[in-house]
Parts: structure tokens; sequence; C-alpha cells
């Protein structure tokens, strides 16, 4: 079985609403990370739930876009439940990847982010951002100061097509690590200047809570959720369906 771990801590928020689960099927296994919008039970509930939707649909899928799009009809449905029953709007942005053999499969809304790390290489980022921020660096302008925090796509937007994206590639080597990691987690480190890679070395736990640990260090007095899944990506096939979650939280 391909050895992940997940570590969270909530920062400065009143609960912690990233989610994150892995889904097995087969030979095909995805792992998924969804950091929720808002800071509430209801929202750390709803983002629990649907990173578990998530991860299933895409594993029996074996195709993280369709997963990913398949999650985004309930999620829209479920918000609209919810809103008419006179709750709290929910959503939340999210990426799934998908490995099955030495195929990778990424897909996303909003700005949780995926990255891939191999031997003798630099960290690569596999997804690219759907926020404000972005959306002014592809225009040629000048972000505003809060543009980031600002996402234009997400779980739970009541939307027909929504702005997923996609990234397929083939795994360079047999010891690639992946990283999933919510806003709160790469952020702080990404402001300060420091490279994601120095924290992805040792053991997928250590690895994970050095990252989680030195981005709420390096945040303001507002650190948001910070949330990372390190996975070493292995080769041999599962033959068996299993659903798995593990968080740390602080």
């Amino acid at each position: 079985m391909p050895h992940h771990a997940i570590a969270q801590l909530t920062g400065s928020r009143s609960h912690q609403c990233d989610a994150a689960a892995t889904w097995t099927n087969g030979s095909a296994r995805a792992y998924v990370l969804l950091d929720g919008m808002g800071s509430s039970p209801t929202v750390r509930a709803w983002a629990c739930q649907f990173a578990e939707v998530l991860a299933c649909e895409a594993a029996m899928r074996t195709d993280a876009e369709q997963g990913l799009r398949a999650t985004h009809t309930l999620a829209a449905a479920d918000r609209r439940r919810i809103v008419a029953d006179g709750g709290d709007k929910v959503g939340a942005v999210a990426v799934v990847a998908l490995i099955d053999g030495d195929v990778l499969q990424v897909a996303w809304c909003g700005d949780a982010r995926a990255y891939l790390l191999s031997p003798g290489q630099p960290l690569r980022r596999l997804t690219k951002d759907h926020n404000q921020r972005q959306v002014a660096l592809d225009h040629g302008r000048e972000p505003a100061s809060n543009a980031r925090n600002v996402v234009t796509s997400y779980l739970g937007q009541l939307t027909e097509n929504p702005a997923i994206g996609t990234d397929t590639l083939l795994l360079p080597g047999p010891n690639d690590r992946l990283l999933l990691a919510s806003d709160g987690a790469y952020e702080p480190l990404e402001d300060a200047g420091l490279d994601l890679a120095t924290y992805l070395q040792g053991p997928a736990e250590q690895a994970a809570t050095i990252l989680t640990t030195a981005a709420i260090d390096h945040a303001d007095s507002r650190a948001d959720n910070a949330s990372a899944l390190v996975a070493d990506l292995s080769r041999e096939p599962v033959r068996t369906s299993r659903r798995a979650t593990a968080t740390r939280q602080r």
C-alpha cells in the first residue's frame, strides 16, 4: 500500500475546516484535500463529507477530472438544500490526485495545490490557482492586496460549467513524492521566500508535520488552517478497494 500521511493545524481559526481523504480502487488510488470556506462546525462537517465523496468518485471512475465534476454537481445540489433549509452557505476549494501505475492525474478548483517532488529535481507545482490574484497576473496586472483571498472556482459554486483545472503526467521515477496543500500551508512559506521542498524530507508523516508547523510559525496573527497530505507514490498495484482518512490536528 503506498504510504501517505496527513498533518493539520488549526492556526488562529475557530475550527479546522480543511479535510483530507483517500480512496483505493484496484490499482488506482485517489488523494484529496479540501479547504472549507469559512470557520464553523457546519463548514467543517461539509468539507469532511465532500472530501470523502471526491476521493470515492475519482477512484471509482479512475478519472480525477470526472470525479471532480461529479462531486461539483453533488456539492452544488447540497448547498442549495442547506440554504433552502435556512442553513449557512457552504463551499470548499479542492484538489484531487489520482495515481494508477506510473500515471498521475490531477484536477482542482480554487487554490488548494498539488506539487510533485522527484529525486534530484526541483519541486514541481502541478496546479494553477483559481483566484483573483491569478486572474490579475494572467492579464498582466498587479494583483490587489487581498486578491488571493477571492477564489473564482470552488465546490458548492452554483454554476453548471465550473472552472476545473487538470494535468496528467507520467511519473519520472520510482521515488516520487506528492504534496497536496491548503493555502494556509503554502502561502506563509512562499511569502517568506522559502522553498517548500526543504520541508519534504524524511518519512511522509515527519514531512507533513514539519511543513504545517513551519507554515503556522511563519504566518501572521491571523494564521489560517494549515493542512498537508504527503504521499510516496508506489508503482505496486493495490488489489483491494479501501477507504482511508487520517488527520493530525493541533
